[in-house]
């Protein structure tokens, strides 16, 4: 059963509260010096994503005792409620690792198997947005919402890098698309959706994604007004890719990407 709407503003202060401490975390290896690894993907990883996966953990395991978490570092932790916390402790590690700031604390909630509640902290940036279910979405504490963009040839479209469209199947409907907008930035990650979500981009595209990448993003997109879908169109955080839009453009961007395969 889904929390009712005092339980879930509850867990959402909470969930608000310890992403920031773990923004502050990730800032002092930021703005340090750390050791960095390759982990077995060839993807980056290093103590600060340890240690601050480690506090999440911490701090769900002494609030939420009963509830489960899954974590990009150290995996499956098995609860007994209908909760479970999905976490990535940075998102868009290499940009950390370059000291670019857009980087990000991510944590969502699916309660009964459904993303419910979302936190994204982009600490080196000064910026924080969330929302859960029938709450609203927020930006710094002020409410967000998507842009009121109707048309492609307006729009602003996002990604992390467009060749990894091609790499993984979607070179064509990304090609398609960026002949189609208004402009065209890889400004990616966790931070691209986040502009969607905020009004200051309209279509995020990401060839590749996995579900902690996903979790917060389905109901901060939704609570904006946009849309969180694969590239199928299908609202999941389990689609292994993502698209965010502001709503008005979704048709128009999955008629596109049809229309390329």
């Amino acid at each position: 059963m889904i929390a009712d709407a005092a339980e879930l503003r509850s867990i959402l202060d909470f969930a608000v509260g310890i992403a920031r401490k773990a923004g502050d975390i990730t800032q002092r290896y930021f703005k340090g010096s750390f050791a960095v690894e390759r982990k077995a993907d060839n993807s980056f990883v290093t103590a600060a994503d340890r240690e601050t996966e480690r506090f999440l953990r911490a701090s769900i395991k002494e609030a939420f005792p009963d509830d489960a978490i899954l974590g990009e570092e150290d995996g499956v932790k098995a609860g007994n409620s209908n909760r479970r916390w999905i976490l990535d402790p940075i998102d868009g590690t290499y940009s950390f690792v370059h000291r670019v700031p857009l980087y990000g604390v991510l944590i969502g909630l699916e309660i009964d198997d459904e993303a419910v509640l979302g936190v994204v902290n982009l600490p080196a940036l000064g910026e924080q947005v969330y929302a859960a279910r029938n709450l609203g979405c927020f930006w710094n504490d002020k409410p967000a919402q998507v842009s009121s963009t109707e048309s492609l040839s307006d729009a602003l479209l996002l990604a992390t890098d467009f060749s990894d469209c091609e790499q993984h199947g979607f070179g064509r409907a990304a090609e398609m698309l960026q002949k189609q907008v208004q402009a065209r930035r890889t400004w990616g990650d966790v931070y691209g959706h986040i502009l969607v979500a905020t009004g200051r981009a309209e279509i995020m595209l990401d060839p590749i994604m996995n579900v902690w990448d996903c979790a917060p993003l389905l109901p901060i997109l939704e609570e904006a007004g946009g849309t969180f879908t694969d590239w199928r169109g299908q609202r999941t955080i389990h689609g292994g890719n993502a698209i965010s839009t502001n709503g008005r453009l979704f048709e128009s961007v999955m008629s596109t990407i049809r229309k390329a395969e």
